[in-house]
Parts: structure tokens; C-alpha cells; sequence
């Protein structure tokens, strides 16, 4: 198994990205994950073709607020490790890796903050292992029950499928929303994992994994996590924006019906498919609002 590393030079003077580096080593590949603050932990997981760096305006404010801020990124993104064969990539190694890295730091007492990819694999351990739990934080994100997730989706997927090489860069050129996120070094940093194609098998194969069927590797599971989930009754909270066109406000009323203390989804206005680039500090607020709240009698 052909193993890449991104060169450190690579992540030389991002912008606003300048916490310290971890490793944990998974099955023989080196996880990078970053780890602030002190308290109990929220757990941030990203999506595609994204990593850690998307949540670098919501962690500091979170490890103020007297928590610790964990942000790893799955094999093939940011600062881990990337496989160079496609079959190395699944649902099920992530939702591994995932579960080892959990393990390996002890975890327990989670507050889950996901978006995309991070609510398909966080959701499904979620539905194998609730009470390592404490809260929900679910951001423009689905299950992956073996349902189509609608067109914005679809045509994500057929996209990726007829692209040779995805260019992150300009991806996130047109899917920030706001002016003031989308300079140069920011668009530069999100291609910074990626110094050539053979780098992004791990961006190539995230939508071809999304379960579409009910006979999908990982949609059983998914759908386990959805009846679990249909009995949640922790704190759980829905931010969902209101220019993603990936899923849309559709996916965030999926949730609103289906957890029972969800309650009201708040739409984060003026942000794309990733909110934590145009509305970072935002939803830290609402994130720390929920962690202060009195427990549910």
C-alpha cells in the first residue's frame, strides 16, 4: 500500500492557522489531528476535499470557552497520510480510523461538530457507540442510508466522476460565499494537501463512497444510526446555511424531524456548502450557547 506525505513546507504561514501539530499512526498511517484547550472534548470533523484548517476561526473561541477543541483529518486530507490506490479508501476504513483515533486519545463525553463527511462517518459511529456522546452539533450534512441525497448532490458526484483532477482550490473559489474568505491564501491553503494529482485519491473516492443504494457498503450501518438517532435525546443542535447547493435547507429539515431534541434549525444566512469558512466565529457562538445550556430535566 504506496503511502504519500504532504511536505511540511506545504502548510508554511497559512492564514490564521497556527496551532501546534499531532500524530497518532493507524494502521501503519500517520494521523494528523490538532488538539486545543482543555475540558471536555468537542470533536470537529470535516468533509470534502476539505481538513482541519476549516475550523481554524472556531477553535480558538471554543478552547476559550473552557473546552477541548480536537480536529483531526481523515486519511487522505490535510496533514495525514494519503493512500495512492483508490481501493484503500472506504466507508469502513474511515469509520475505523475514526474509531481508533477515538480510542487511542480516550475520548468519551464528545460533543460532535460535523459537516459533510464528517456527519456520514461521526453520525455512523454515533449510531454504533451513543453514550460516548454528550451533544450534537450537525452542519450541511446527511446519512447515508442508500438514498439518493438529492440533485445538488448527484451532480457533485457525476462531477468529481468526469473531473481528472480536481482543482481544489478553484473549488473553493466558487464555493465561498463571502468576499472577505475567499483571498488568495486562504483558496491557497485548502490546495496546500494536494502538491499533484496522485495526492487526491482520497478527494476523488469521498463521492463515490456516499451510499446511494440500500445494498452500499456502510448504508445498513447508516441506517442503524438513524433509529438511533430517532431516540436522541441529548443536547443537539442544527446549523445549516442558506446557500449550500450541495444539500440545501432539505437536509437540515431531515434532521429537525427526525431528532427529537433537535429543535428549530437555525439557518446561517450568506454561507455556502462549508459555513465554517463564511460563518466560523458565528457558529462557535451558538456552539458555546449550547454547551452552556442547563441539561434537559
Amino acid at each position: 500500500m504506496p503511502i504519500l506525505r504532504t511536505p511540511d513546507e506545504r502548510f508554511r504561514d497559512l492564514p490564521g492557522y497556527t496551532f501546534a501539530p499531532h500524530y497518532l499512526t493507524i494502521g501503519g498511517a500517520r494521523m494528523h489531528y490538532l488538539d486545543e484547550g482543555r475540558g471536555e472534548p468537542i470533536l470537529c470533523l470535516h468533509g470534502e476535499p476539505s481538513w482541519s484548517f476549516l475550523y481554524r476561526k472556531m477553535i480558538p473561541p471554543l478552547a476559550r470557552g473552557g473546552h477541548r477543541v480536537l480536529a483531526p483529518d481523515f486519511f487522505g486530507f490535510g496533514k495525514s497520510d494519503k493512500f495512492t490506490e483508490r481501493a484503500e479508501y472506504s466507508f469502513q476504513m474511515h469509520r475505523d480510523s475514526l474509531v481508533a483515533f477515538l480510542d487511542r486519545l480516550g475520548l468519551a463525553r464528545i460533543t460532535l461538530v460535523c459537516q459533510d463527511w464528517g456527519g456520514l462517518i461521526g453520525l455512523r459511529v454515533v449510531g454504533e457507540m451513543p453514550d460516548r456522546f454528550a451533544r450534537l452539533v450537525l452542519m450541511n450534512t446527511a446519512l447515508g442510508t442508500g438514498e439518493p441525497l438529492g440533485p445538488g448532490f448527484m451532480d457533485w458526484r457525476a462531477y468529481v466522476a468526469r473531473t481528472p483532477d480536481l482543482d481544489v482550490a478553484a473549488l473553493f473559489r466558487r464555493a465561498i460565499v463571502r468576499e472577505a474568505s475567499r483571498t488568495p491564501e486562504v483558496l491557497a491553503a485548502y490546495a496546500a494537501p494536494f502538491p499533484d494529482r496522485s495526492f487526491k485519491e482520497g478527494v476523488h473516492a469521498f463521492p463515490e463512497l456516499v451510499p446511494i443504494a440500500p445494498d452500499d457498503p456502510g448504508a445498513a450501518e447508516s441506517r442503524q444510526a438513524r433509529a438511533v438517532l430517532a431516540r436522541w435525546t441529548k443536547p443537539c443542535l442544527l446549523l445549516f446555511s442558506d446557500k449550500d447547493p450541495v444539500l440545501g435547507l432539505a437536509a437540515g429539515r431531515v434532521f429537525e424531524q427526525l431528532i427529537p431534541s433537535a429543535g428549530q434549525m437555525i439557518v446561517i444566512r450568506d454561507a455556502g456548502h462549508f459555513l465554517q469558512e463564511d460563518a466560523g466565529e458565528e457558529l462557535a457562538q451558538h456552539i458555546l450557547g449550547l454547551l452552556s445550556a442547563r441539561p434537559r430535566p
